[in-house]
């Protein structure tokens, strides 16, 4: 192969990697495992050691991965926060060992689980919480303070502190808390995170740190990034003990070794044990546990010398595909589950597994009675990976009547297959699950179990008939008494009060948030206005594009949806839209909020611009009224000034609205 070729391949390879990076760290999605994405970076790796002379600057071996986003403020990071260089066999560790004993004497490592997550900076002065900072690429990151006081236990005061405090850590979700949002993504007919550190990198990029709290992060404190000079601190493993008497929680598991075989036994231990965490892992590190060896060994324009990460392999197992279970989601679409032969993965037992769509099951000419190779997505999600031997002709195909109700479906732009019969007994539970949950009409006791009984002895058939049972109905069930109905039935009434948004997002339209619903309200303020509305009128509504407006147009011109609606009238459901303004000292008034403000947090400020019919907007304009700055502001402050906006302070925001 001449240099052109291989050049080509560098360049095909990097362009993959770029792809994948963009995924990962932009939109919190992948399209495939960390593994597949470290190999990729791997053979880069390769390649350029034998041709140095093709290294070029942006290569994934010279730059951290990873970019601040527009949506927040910019955050310059005094001290780089470095990526590590990966290990995938324990040679390279030796390698790596062989390399620190060049350059020093007698190294002494510290080993820990590396848990994946999303890295983070937090930063105290004089013990307090002032600023919580992405790592981006590895200078500038994103400003998420608001976010990341939402997490319990990251210490909003610490007690003896030194005057300043700089410590790194990985935000993450622990396994738990994942299963039960990937659950309620599905049953409000969302496209589910498919990992644990995805939905972490969601979940702290909320512009609603609302949305941050209720999804439970949590974090490991793993590196001492900056400290006040009169405390003196000498390695690692001394590091991490002082920053847990601080009150962070660190690595679970941590410690230090004076040989790599030593260190390369406790890696195993970890590996063996990284099923039974609550948490995900995907790996562990080595680091040199003496700062000023550190110091010496430096680092590379990407990486530290002085430590080395080694990834585990994801657990792959072969067993005989049994069964193609075809499942309804809430919006209609049919989800292929394989059912194959027990196997065990990252410490569970696994029998059923994720098989995708149809696009698939042909592109791996998968059928039943073949043996299939499974695995967990970063060690939570079973998935079929591939086909190991085609024991059978044919390839299996998902039929095309409803598994559930047995109407006719059709293909979707997404690959997937929907059922459109509204009144499909899989989609009616589904839909039934989502119309009571808590952020849509918060019925509760109206929960999965409840619904299913509900359904099954048909007391309910439709989203209105909710509010047609009676006590007797609800005593029909298994588990109901006196004060459970009348719990339930008291739930049912005072849900008939909430405003229309919360109706709107409950009824579960195709591509309709939360947000959506209340922009569709603000706009249209009446559920009568809805049914008739048009698509040109929807489209004018700020993100809403032809696809959301023809959605909207196409539910409400379904004569059962306008039977539903005239049912939840006649039990006085509201179908109104108040505006809940305590004035209009700010009407017609879009306000950005930017840096930190003396006693409102973000949050607090955009209500009470809300509260006083006012817009809180996210980024400077010519439209824009004010900007509301308080310290480190950054660049929003720079962009009003060049515009010429008013620049207001809390108090004088405070004044505006008699406060």
């Amino acid at each position: 192969m001449d240099i052109q070729e291989i050049k080509k391949e560098l360049d095909m390879l990097k362009e993959k990697i770029a792809y994948h990076s963009r995924l990962y760290y932009q939109e919190n999605r992948t399209e495939i495992s960390d593994y597949e994405y470290d190999t990729l970076v791997n053979k880069v790796k390769k390649i350029e050691g034998e041709y140095p002379q093709l290294i070029t600057a942006d290569s994934p071996t010279q730059t951290v991965q990873g970019m601040a986003s527009s949506s927040f403020e910019k955050v310059t990071h005094t001290i780089k926060m470095e990526s590590l260089q990966d290990a995938f066999s324990y040679d390279e560790l030796r390698d790596f060992d062989r390399r620190v004993r060049e350059s020093i004497e007698n190294p002494q490592y510290v080993v820990e689980a590396k848990i994946d997550g999303l890295s983070m900076s937090l930063e105290y002065i004089d013990g307090i919480f002032t600023r919580g900072s992405t790592r981006g690429d590895g200078v500038v990151g994103e400003d998420v303070t608001q976010n990341l006081a939402t997490i319990k236990s990251i210490p909003k005061k610490i007690e003896n502190a030194p005057h300043f405090l700089e410590v790194r850590g990985e935000v993450y979700m622990p396994k738990e808390v994942f299963f039960k949002l990937v659950e309620k993504q599905e049953n409000e007919g969302k496209q589910p995170f498919k990992n644990p550190r995805n939905a972490a990198s969601g979940s702290i990029r909320q512009k609603d740190s609302k949305i941050t709290k209720e999804r439970n992060l949590d974090i490991f404190i793993f590196n001492l990034q900056q400290i006040s000079n009169d405390v003196r601190v000498e390695g690692h493993k001394q590091s991490l003990d002082l920053i847990k008497q601080y009150g962070f929680k660190v690595s679970p598991r941590y410690t230090k070794f004076d040989n790599i075989d030593d260190a390369i036994k406790e890696i195993e231990n970890i590996g063996l044990m990284r099923g039974k965490f609550p948490f995900e892992i995907d790996g562990a590190v080595i680091k040199l546990d003496d700062f000023s060896q550190r110091d010496s060994m430096g680092s590379t324009n990407k990486y530290p010398r002085w430590a080395i990460a080694y990834k585990y392999p994801p657990e792959e197992k072969e067993t005989i595909l049994k069964n193609i279970e075809i499942s309804v989601g809430r919006t209609g679409v049919l989800t292929p589950t394989a059912v194959f032969d027990t196997v065990q993965l990252a410490g569970t037992s696994v029998s059923r597994a994720v098989l995708h769509n149809q696009d698939f099951i042909d592109e791996k000419h998968i059928n039943i009675g073949d043996l299939i190779v499974v695995r967990k997505a970063g060690d939570i999600i079973p998935e079929v990976v591939r086909l190991a031997k085609k024991n059978t002709e044919e390839t299996f195909k998902i039929p095309l009547v409803c598994p559930s109700c047995g109407s006719e479906v059709e293909k979707t732009d997404e690959s997937a297959l929907r059922c459109n019969n509204p009144d499909c007994p899989q989609q009616l539970v589904r839909n039934l699950i989502h119309f009571a949950s808590r952020n849509a009409m918060n019925i509760e006791g109206l929960g999965e179990a409840v619904v299913m009984q509900l359904a099954d002895k048909e007391l309910i058939k439709d989203v209105a008939d909710i509010y047609y049972l009676t006590k007797e109905d609800l005593l029909k069930l298994e588990g109901f008494k006196d004060k459970s109905a009348n719990n339930l039935l008291k739930a049912i009434e005072n849900s008939k009060t909430n405003n229309l948004d919360k109706l709107v997002f409950a009824l579960g339209i195709r591509n309709i948030g939360e947000k959506a619903a209340k922009l569709l309200c603000e706009e249209f303020k009446t559920i009568d206005n809805l049914l008739s509305a048009k698509a040109n009128d929807i489209i004018k509504i700020d993100g809403f594009g032809e696809i959301v407006a023809e959605s909207v147009v196409d539910y409400f011109n379904n004569e059962n949806v306008h039977k539903i609606i005239n049912r939840l009238k006649e039990q006085n459901v509201n179908t109104n839209y108040i505006s809940i303004t305590e004035s209009d000292l700010l009407k017609g008034k879009a306000i950005v909020v930017t840096g930190t403000l003396p006693t409102l947090s973000r949050d607090e400020a955009e209500k009470l611009i809300a509260d006083n019919g006012g817009k809180a907007t996210s980024s400077v304009s010519k439209k824009t009224s004010y900007v509301l700055a308080g310290e480190k502001a950054g660049s929003k402050l720079d962009k009003a000034n060049q515009l010429g906006i008013t620049v207001i302070t809390e108090e004088e925001f405070l004044n505006m609205i008699n406060k």
